[in-house]
């Protein structure tokens, strides 16, 4: 999953949260038929609306000034339906970009496409680890058109939204966890007002807003590239986005590496996913703050990680009793800190700004940490980013609606988990009080044709745990797992490793697995 920086409130008042989300209940034997009735007509519809997009093919032209994608670089439109079950009735537009094979005719193997997560995150920067030059894909960009596109929903391609922009972002939000009934009455409201809003300003969307329907919108770009077969990499949610697919399309698959992964078990998705993310999210925090107490020398925040974790709680606690610059409370300094447990490159950034904190000088933390309301296109690309990760994650499967199940389950969590676990909780909260349809979870499996699938994972990630990887292991037959030992980071087919790396490499280019699992050491710990 993508990290996200917010949550909810029409009042502009928002948590800050992680992403992921879940449950159950078991439908009727009437809504199981109706349920295959309507797969069966999505099934037809979208072989009508790949066929049509085969036809019509890509208009390539220059992408436009102000999407940020230099030349060589190209822009163009893929026409969806709205609804599967109705491919001659109303379609949107999704925006997809590429980059042409930099190698010779001879060693074009196609294209290759990329999710990054969320749900609600842009793919249409892939084609720029070309221009960038990055040397982990250089091999790869030889054979393959790099392929990017927004999702249904997301960023050029018909976006949705539920609060406006500058409101969600503005803080500083009160802080996620309650000190009273009172507090969590407030934020549940504010919870109902955000899934009343994403009704009032996408209902018409919010049915369709599915990771099956995205899915099949991936089949559908798949056609339009005159491509017989895909070639995709999926990143966090993009790996559950990649094991739908894999299991709606088997037979469509060529190559697919699927990194940091969301754990498929229906049971898991979405609400007991959040859960487990909480308990990660403290692990890998762990993990941090010990590396900062191994580094007191540049950091001076404490050698020890009970040092360490004291100087979070004094930070904590006076950014709640006067927000730093006005701007930064516990809510935004979570938002912030999230990112250390995310991603080992920003082990250094966190603490660095913490430390200056520390030191006497709260500049860095304000500025990393408060919304920026000047920065207008940043501002909506993050309320949409949230309103797609929330209908995507509400119309995929069925949420308590008990508030005493989710006060339950999230006062014991935050017992011994408790950076991320009501943050979290506020922010999936809309799911309880979701005004449209939801689904039950694609059973992800083997289907016949489906060819070896290689996983990636780091062994302490804390957004997508571990147990995800090795669920999806053992329901794609023939897939290779390839474990990180000893590290956290998410995503980590983009970090350098070579034993990581070279493998990847190797099956794009040859579909070549080892003939089994293998474990890496870890990637190189950040200096500070």
């Amino acid at each position: 999953m993508r990290r996200r920086t917010a949550a909810l409130g029409s009042a502009g008042t928002l948590i800050v949260g992680t992403l992921v989300a879940g449950a159950l209940a078991a439908p009727a034997a009437s809504a199981d038929s109706s349920a295959r009735h309507g797969r069966d007509a999505e099934a037809t519809g979208v072989a009508v609306a790949a066929a049509q997009a085969a036809r019509a093919g890509i208009d390539w032209q220059p992408c436009p000034a102000d999407w940020g994608l230099e030349k060589p670089i190209q822009c163009g439109w893929v026409s969806v339906p709205v609804d599967y079950a109705k491919p001659y009735g109303k379609k949107i537009k999704l925006a997809v970009d590429r980059i042409a094979a930099t190698g010779t005719p001879a060693e074009r193997q196609g294209a290759l496409l990329y999710n990054p997560g969320g749900p609600g995150g842009s793919g249409l920067r892939f084609p720029r680890r070309v221009t960038t030059k990055s040397a982990i894909w250089a091999n790869a960009a030889k054979a393959y058109d790099f392929v990017g596109f927004d999702p249904r929903g997301v960023g050029k391609s018909a976006p949705i939204s539920c609060v406006d922009p500058t409101e969600f972002v503005k803080g500083p939000k009160a802080d996620p966890v309650p000190d009273s009934e009172a507090d969590k009455r407030a934020q549940r409201k504010l919870a109902a007002e955000y899934a009343a809003g994403c009704a009032e300003k996408s209902g018409d969307m919010l049915p369709y807003m599915t990771t099956p329907n995205t899915a099949r919108d991936l089949d559908v770009i798949r056609a339009a590239l005159g491509e017989k077969k895909l070639n995709f990499v999926g990143v966090s949610y993009g790996t559950y986005l990649g094991a739908v697919y894999g299991t709606l399309f088997p037979t469509h698959v060529r190559r697919m590496v699927l990194d940091s992964v969301v754990n498929p078990s229906t049971r898991n998705i979405w609400y007991e996913a959040n859960l487990g993310q909480d308990i990660a999210f403290e692990g890998r925090l762990t993990d941090w703050m010990n590396w900062v107490a191994k580094n007191d020398a540049s950091y001076h925040l404490g050698d020890t990680l009970a040092e360490v974790r004291q100087q979070w709680q004094t930070l904590r606690a006076a950014a709640k009793k006067a927000p730093l610059g006005g701007k930064v409370g516990p809510a935004e300094l979570i938002g912030f800190f999230q990112n250390a447990p995310y991603y080992d490159s920003m082990w250094a950034p966190v603490a660095e700004a913490w430390s200056a904190y520390a030191a006497g000088d709260p500049q860095p933390l304000i500025d990393n940490a408060a919304a920026d309301l000047t920065d207008t296109a940043g501002n909506i690309s993050s309320e949409n980013g949230n309103a797609v990760y929330t209908a995507v994650e509400c119309a995929d499967a069925q949420w308590p609606t008990s508030w005493k199940k989710w006060d339950r389950d999230n006062s014991r969590l935050h017992e011994k988990y408790p950076f991320m676990t009501w943050a979290n909780a506020w922010m999936n909260l809309p799911c309880a009080t979701w005004k449209a349809p939801s689904q039950k979870p694609v059973q992800v499996r083997t289907g016949k044709g489906l060819p070896p699938v290689l996983i990636t994972q780091s062994e302490r990630d804390a957004a997508t745990p571990y147990e995800g990887a090795v669920e999806l292991h053992k329901r794609f037959q023939g897939s290779r797992l390839i474990t990180e030992r000893d590290a956290g980071s998410h995503g980590i087919t983009n970090l350098v490793n070579p034993c990581l790396n070279t493998r990847v490499e190797a099956y794009l280019l040859t579909g070549k697995l080892d003939g089994r699992d293998v474990t890496c050491a870890p990637h190189a710990t950040p200096q500070p």
